[in-house]
């Protein structure tokens, strides 16, 4: 009789799970539930115009998103619950949500439901960058140690900008809070009845750190007096490691998902970081790039080394025995989208309906008949501010080289380009640091759809891009860590070898087009030093210019 677990892949717009046969690996069924809420429009509050760095969400989404999904996986197959023994979540961090003592999310109140403040702050929420930016001056000026972890840099989209930033703007709701959660820990707190933190969001976006925990009361007190026990009284808890047993589902847990009581759940991690184990990396110098709204790039090393401008770097952050690095960008899928909905004319709409193609196929088949660089566009994929390597939010994107003779799909190469630059300036700067990376991996929906892009990139990279199978990387992985935590495979790297997908496509870099894209990086290169790195801070000065007194400033 096979056994089963279940994955269950949080990300910005919907929540994906899987069904896994442990005795083999196969994916028996799958599930998807996008959110209504959706990233709450900046006209959701009466009377409230939400600033355009905000990203906020309705967390009664993520609980309808796991109750459809388990049950549509357990209804629609033969599976018996008893033979499930264990669920794993990983979710987009860090996306955080204030609570009461019981668990109640703020915004659940209806003294708090048309408070901004009291619902949850997506990853993708920059409204703390002033934040952001004091605790990187506070840090720098004291040398603290851990700051180097980080790229030396503190980005907005991290835990204590946002907690920062809710004390400066909405003091009253943040005495009121008993603690603010990562959304993943909170699920596995509603599910399990047990208030436990993980080490991969944790360790990523809360400075916390396997050996000396989280950085002094001392160091928070001299940000702000009202801060210095924020560790204590708004964020304490026990963090456990990736791969390990959270608890188990509780009869409450029993009603939401539709398994067994007792079924094991594990310690949930980013959504991005699942994906590794899955794509069958388990040990270093394999890059692996997820690509979705956003990308990740995640690299194993058994070397800790200083890497200005990552996101982090954590021991046993995903792996057991090795440094976990963590460096992205913010704008990848979304870009795409964006562009699709406000610069594509009409005639394409209609011309891809014609062809039987969807937008974004039409479009990048008539990018893909250009030459490298024969369109003389180059761009700066910032448009939701740069991750890695600048960490700077307030940065915005840049196309250059239009002319009166410049077509859409032109314009949307560009853009794929840029994003495949970024790309390129990261694994550059692993380089330059010391970090190995002898492969290339990708994981994703666009990685499958998109065979345009992917051999950009190998072109681009000048290395081989190895493409996992599945589309669901991010549950799959989940789904080995639960079997881990249920107790099936003794380590993550056993259930690994069962379980991962092993890449069934592969892009060769084009010698020709790489030595073009050489060149044409360069040009990135030097807008990027221009504009990011102060000689002209114009993007900045834009992004403040002619704001109105009534936008919520968050």
């Amino acid at each position: 009789m096979s056994k089963y677990s279940i994955g269950i892949d949080y990300g910005s717009l919907s929540a994906r799970a899987i069904l896994i046969d442990l005795s083999n690996g196969a994916e028996v069924a799958t599930s998807e539930f996008v959110y209504p809420h959706a990233v709450m429009p900046r006209d959701f509050f009466p009377g409230i115009t939400l600033d355009k760095a905000v990203a906020l969400q309705h967390p009664q989404d993520y609980l309808d998103a796991l109750q459809h999904t388990l049950k549509e996986l357990i209804t629609e197959t033969d599976v018996n619950i008893e033979d499930i023994v264990g669920l794993g979540i990983d979710f987009t961090s860090c996306t955080i949500l204030p609570i009461t003592q019981d668990g109640t999310p703020l915004c659940f109140l209806d003294k708090y439901k048309n408070n901004p403040h009291a619902y949850v702050k997506l990853w993708k929420h920059h409204g703390g960058q002033k934040e952001a930016d004091e605790i990187t001056r506070l840090a720098q000026e004291r040398k603290e140690s851990w700051l180097s972890a980080y790229g030396n840099k503190v980005s907005s989209e991290w835990l204590m900008p946002k907690l920062l930033e809710i004390l400066h703007k909405e003091p009253e709701l943040y005495q009121e809070t008993d603690k603010f959660v990562e959304a993943g820990d909170w699920l596995v707190w509603q599910i399990t009845g047990q208030k436990v933190r993980n080490s991969s969001m944790s360790g990523f976006k809360a400075f916390w750190n396997k050996r000396e925990g989280y950085p002094s009361h001392e160091f928070w007190g001299s940000l702000q007096k009202e801060f210095e026990y924020v560790l204590d009284d708004k964020v304490a808890g026990e963090v456990i490691p990736t791969g390990t047993k959270a608890g188990e589902i509780t009869e409450y847990g029993a009603k939401l998902t539709g398994l067994k009581p007792g079924t094991a759940v594990a310690a949930p991690i980013i959504d991005a970081h699942a994906a590794m184990p899955a794509a069958g990396i388990v040990d270093e110098g394999k890059l692996l790039m997820v690509i979705g709204t956003s990308t990740g790039h995640l690299v194993l090393s058994k070397e800790e080394k200083n890497v200005e401008g990552i996101c982090g770097s954590v021991m046993d952050g995903i792996i057991p025995g090795y440094v976990a690095y963590e460096a992205g960008q913010s704008c990848v899928g979304d870009n795409f989208a964006w562009f699709m909905k406000y610069c594509v004319p009409e005639r394409y709409e209609i011309e891809a309906r014609e062809c039987g193609k969807n937008i974004f196929q039409y479009v990048t088949d008539k990018a893909a008949e250009f030459d490298v660089g024969e369109s003389g566009i180059v761009v700066l994929d910032w448009w939701n501010g740069n991750r890695s390597p600048l960490a700077d939010f307030d940065l915005s994107g840049m196309i250059l080289g239009l002319t009166l003779q410049t077509k859409p799909e032109e314009i949307f190469r560009g853009i794929m380009e840029a994003t495949a630059f970024g790309t390129r300036a990261i694994v550059d700067l692993f380089l330059e640091n010391g970090v190995k990376i002898d492969e290339v991996y990708a994981a994703g929906g666009i990685s499958r759809k998109n065979p345009f892009m992917m051999q950009m990139y190998a072109d681009v990279l000048g290395k081989d891009v190895k493409i996992t199978k599945t589309t669901q990387a991010g549950a799959k992985g989940s789904a080995i860590f639960a079997s881990v935590a249920g107790g099936y495979f003794a380590t993550i790297k056993e259930a690994a070898d069962v379980i991962a997908d092993k890449c069934d496509l592969i892009y060769h870099p084009n010698k020709e087009n790489s030595e073009k894209y050489r060149r044409l990086y360069q040009e990135y290169v030097k807008l990027t030093e221009y504009f990011g790195k102060g000689g002209n801070d114009v993007m900045k000065r834009l992004s403040s210019f002619g704001k109105g007194k009534e936008d919520w400033q968050p």
